[in-house]
């Protein structure tokens, strides 16, 4: 299993954790669903930043 993937489902848990907390909060649907898509969002981009193989340099 690759290290991008491995990132993904551990920001899935944290993502669903406090989208569940939220819940029990009492937050309104509509603005879980804003946070999940945005902390998604965000864990997309930081996992291929941090997983992604370097260019070789240009000779």
């Amino acid at each position: 299993m690759s290290s991008f993937v491995l990132y993904l489902i551990g920001m899935l848990i944290v993502i669903g954790g406090l989208a569940y907390g939220a819940s029990l909060a009492g937050l309104p649907t509509q603005w879980i669903a804003v946070g999940v898509v945005v902390l998604l969002g965000i864990g997309i981009v930081t996992g291929v930043s941090k997983t992604r193989r370097r260019d070789p340099p240009a000779e």
